[in-house]
């Protein structure tokens, strides 16, 4: 933290050491939120989160990101945050997977948001290696990091110790690393928006972080995302996610008036954090499925 965000963190107090981030996060909002609170959630987000303000019982509240570029009206935002009786801000993970060599800011690292922040991270994005390796941690203020410590220990009692050695051999690695596991992210995610982009799907922008991509359905596509991940299985033997499942939105209310949200079931999220070999595969199954055009005969 000292050394990319030039913040002091107290390792004693003011971290907490769980099975992973979703871990660290599910633990971080059982020690806040009380039952009834509102927490804002941005719209889509990671599809555990969600659940996870339910079941301490807090009610999400769901702050729209606009496709195709993901972004926020800043009234929408502001909005939500002035309705809130109390809000925390929690952050997470692809802080050292970012393209066009942008450095990733931390919200904490802003005036006065470090006491405010809660940050939930780990290295199993970052170590491609260690994806199923669950060590993750929360850093915060040492009277939170100590709340969600307790929780931790209730939840999963400890993160196993072999991995958390292997953690620390990891935070080692000398920084050209990071460049390097930039460089080749940037390519393979180049790679898969070119494979797609040629059969069909629509991508309007590239990521500037993390190791997928959010391409929507072609207009050509009269299935629902899930209807094509099925499909896509079956006839190409190519998995991948069906965007669906990270919308939260809550049904109209008195706050929350009807939308058209049909277009959350138009896009898929495909991982490019594989071997090139692997990728070539998956390129080269899709493209067995393709017209004389080069488009999709899978619907």
């Amino acid at each position: 933290m000292k050394e990319m965000h030039g913040l002091d963190v107290d390792p004693l107090t003011d971290i907490a050491i769980c099975s992973g981030q979703t871990e660290a996060f599910a633990a971080a909002v059982f020690a806040l939120i009380d039952p009834g609170d509102e927490v804002i959630l941005f719209d889509p987000s990671y599809e555990t989160y969600g659940g996870c303000i339910t079941m301490a019982g807090g009610i999400p509240v769901c702050v729209d990101l606009d496709p195709p570029h993901w972004t926020s009206d800043p009234n929408k935002a502001y909005e939500a945050f002035y309705c809130q009786n109390k809000s925390y801000n929690i952050e997470q993970v692809y802080e050292y997977i970012t393209f066009y060599k942008e450095k990733h800011v931390t919200l904490v690292s802003l005036p006065g948001m470090q006491k405010r922040t809660i940050i939930t991270s780990s290295l199993s994005k970052t170590f491609v290696l260690m994806f199923c390796w669950r060590v993750g941690w929360a850093i915060a203020s040492a009277c939170i990091a100590s709340t969600i410590r307790n929780i931790h220990t209730r939840i999963t009692d400890c993160a196993p110790a072999p991995f958390q050695e292997a953690v620390v051999t990891a935070l080692r690695i000398p920084p050209e690393y990071f460049e390097l596991l930039r460089s080749d992210y940037e390519s393979k995610r180049d790679f898969i928006i070119k494979m797609l982009a040629g059969v069909g799907f629509r991508i309007q922008f590239k990521p500037q972080g993390s190791v997928f991509v959010f391409a929507e359905l072609p207009e050509s596509c009269l299935l629902s995302d899930v209807e094509f991940i099925k499909e896509s299985i079956k006839q190409a033997g190519v998995v991948a996610v069906p965007g669906c499942r990270f919308f939260h939105t809550m049904p109209p209310s008195d706050k929350r008036p009807p939308a058209d949200l049909s277009y959350q079931q138009r896009y898929i999220r495909f991982a490019f954090c594989k071997s090139d070999a692997t990728l070539a595969a998956a390129a080269q199954k899709i493209a067995g499925f393709s017209d004389a055009r080069g488009r999709l005969k899978l619907f």
